[in-house]
């Protein structure tokens, strides 16, 4: 469990009420597929992946790309217990779909690139932590 300060707690709200999940959430899937190409094996059935315009132009990722964008929000409304809040989702994608969870990692710290905002490197700081929360 994470205990947040109240700068911490402001930081995140404030960097997330900024974000346009329409937007963001299809770019980071995006970037992630593209700049770590291994994580497309987890999206077999998004159909062609084959280069990065395919993967920017297909629908599917965009689609998936805004559900996990959105499924932060959950984190957000559980802020002190992050990692009991996503108990059944890290079981559904450990267990069921063997997703590494490091790849996790890999498209979350792609959303500041995404999100086309200007952090300060203590706002970052804030931010990184928010996502390794999980554990």
């Amino acid at each position: 469990m994470v205990t947040w300060t109240d700068f911490e707690r402001a930081t995140i709200q404030d960097i997330f009420s900024k974000i346009d999940y329409d937007i963001v959430g299809p770019d980071a899937l995006s970037r992630c597929l593209i700049v770590y190409p291994w994580t497309q094996r987890y999206f077999g059935s998004f159909g062609n992946l084959y280069n990065a315009a395919a993967i920017a132009s297909n629908p599917k990722v965009a689609a998936h790309g805004k559900v996990v964008l959105g499924g932060l929000e959950k984190a957000l409304q559980n802020m002190d217990d992050i990692k009991q809040a996503y108990a059944d989702l890290s079981v559904l994608h450990s267990e069921k779909l063997q997703v590494d969870p490091d790849n996790f990692k890999v498209k979350l710290h792609s959303l500041p690139q995404c999100s086309r905002a200007a952090y300060l490197t203590s706002v970052l700081i804030v931010f990184y932590a928010f996502f390794a929360a999980p554990g």
